[in-house]
Parts: structure tokens; sequence; C-alpha cells
């Protein structure tokens, strides 16, 4: 007697039914099964799948946008397309404050903190920092170190706006001036951490390794700032430093405080694009 086989063939089932299938995927895997058949490949290029990819107040974000304009949204003409100039063109929010765009591999989002929307202390005067103009920066203003002792940089964002059960890392964006001097004289502290709660906290040294290693080369003495993190290049030319990580859980709403604290030595040069949140991607 013969049986009825209990397998189903996906190709069988309607577009709409396997668009939500791969919805329950992250965007890398979707993209990845699109190659499968001709349903797939609809199915994975469907509004209806990428309005599920997208976060769910993308609309409320894009709204508070200042660069998202008309023109750009009428060169959009999907949901997929909409995702993926959200993960290359990160776009101006909240009075050009903050940049949002999106991880691209799992849709997460990310967010950069302008300077001028940073606790810099002495950042109002002139003799110790500067407000400057550079064509590269994603804001208006970027904030350069004239000179001080105290360098302390603070940013303060909300956790509810970032993306539930993430693992975000954040970092300091910035470039060194040519002739950029005591910023690694001693380490400097970085912490992270829910206003009013535990922080936790690290050094870091904010001169590149081969920049450090030909300074040292000129002249005598120990090097204060061996083995601890250094900046790495971005793409964008910039350089960042990582300042911690934080696990946002669900329903843990608060307000996340991020600092960069140095305070031992004079200093000069340092010019400070913003602080980036961002997953933490495993590599």
């Amino acid at each position: 007697m013969e049986t009825k086989s209990s397998e189903v063939d996906l190709e069988e089932l309607p577009e709409g039914c396997i668009a939500n299938i791969l919805s329950f995927t992250t965007p890398l895997d979707a993209c990845k099964l699109s190659v499968v058949s001709k349903t797939f490949r609809s199915a994975a290029d469907s509004d209806d799948l990428w309005d599920k990819l997208l976060p769910s107040d993308y609309h409320s974000i894009i709204s508070r946008s200042s660069s998202f304009s008309s023109s750009s949204s009428s060169l959009i003409s999907s949901k997929k397309q909409l995702y993926f100039h959200l993960c290359h063109n990160p776009i101006l929010i909240d009075d050009s404050k903050k940049s949002f765009s999106l991880e691209k591999q799992s849709g997460k989002k990310c967010y950069m903190i302008a300077a001028r929307d940073l606790m810099i202390a002495w950042g109002g005067t002139p003799q110790y920092w500067q407000w400057k103009i550079f064509t590269d920066s994603r804001f208006a203003e970027v904030a350069e170190l004239e000179f001080v002792w105290w360098l302390e940089i603070r940013g303060k964002i909300d956790t509810s706006i970032l993306s539930p059960e993430t693992n975000y890392a954040a970092y300091l964006v910035f470039r060194l001036r040519e002739g950029a001097y005591g910023l690694d004289s001693y380490a400097t502290l970085v912490s992270i951490g829910i206003v009013g709660g535990e922080k936790h906290r690290g050094t870091v040294c904010l001169v590149p390794d081969e920049e450090r290693r030909r300074v040292r080369s000129r002249r005598s003495g120990s090097d204060r700032v061996a083995g601890l993190e250094s900046p790495k290049r971005r793409q964008d030319s910039w350089l960042e430093i990582e300042i911690g990580e934080y696990v946002n859980r669900d329903g843990e709403d608060g307000e996340l405080e991020m600092s960069v604290m140095e305070v031992h030595a004079a200093k000069a040069g340092l010019i400070v694009q913003g602080i980036e949140l961002r997953p933490k991607v495993v590599q």
C-alpha cells in the first residue's frame, strides 16, 4: 500500500508565504536564498519581505531626517533598495545632531552622535577647542583641540532607540592634526554604561601604533601606553577607537553614557567627529 509523502515542495508555496518564511532569516540569508529559484528570487525582492526586515520604526526615523529629501526618496523604488540605501548612506536626524544607518548583514540600527551633541569639557572656549568644517565629515562641524590638560568627552543616547537584544560597541571617531602631541603620554580612560548604573571601564591609546613608534624612535623615555588598544583606520579615512561594549536587553530602557578622559598631560591636535554605536559583528 502506497503512502503519501509528508514532504512539502517549497516551490509550490505562494510567493507571499515564502516571503514570510524568509522574514525569519537575516537580510544576508534572504539574499543568499534568492538564487534558489525564480520564485525565491521574486519573494526575496518583495516589499512584503523587506518591510519586515527594516526596523519597525523606520518611517518615524526617516521623518526626522534633514538629509533624506524627497529627491532621495524618489530614486528608491522598493523597500529592498531603501534597506541597502540606509546601509551605505547614513542619514542625518534630530536636527543633524545624529546620523542613522543600518548594519548590512543584520539590519540592526547604527547611530553616530555628532561632536556638537557631545559634552566636551571646555568645548565652548575657543582657546581650547575650535569648531571647524571638514568636507569628509558626516556633520556640519567637528571639534578640534587647540590645547588642554583636562580632556573629557561624554555622549549619551536613549537605549530605547537601539535594536533590542543586540550587542553594541561604541567608538570615538576622530583623527589627529599634523603636529598633534600629548595624546600618547598617558593611557586614556574610557567607560560605557547606563547612567546611575555600573560602568565598564578600560584604557586605550589615541595614537595609532605606527605613528607612536615613529615618534618614540626620535625621543627617549618609557612608553607608558605600550600594549594598549590603539585606533583603527576606517573606510572613510577617519580613525576609531573602541570605548566599550553594551548589550541592549529588551525592556531594559535607560540612558547609555560613553566617556573618554585623560587629565595628566598637556595635549593638542585631536579632531572629534563623534561617537558611533553599531552592532558588534563577529568576524
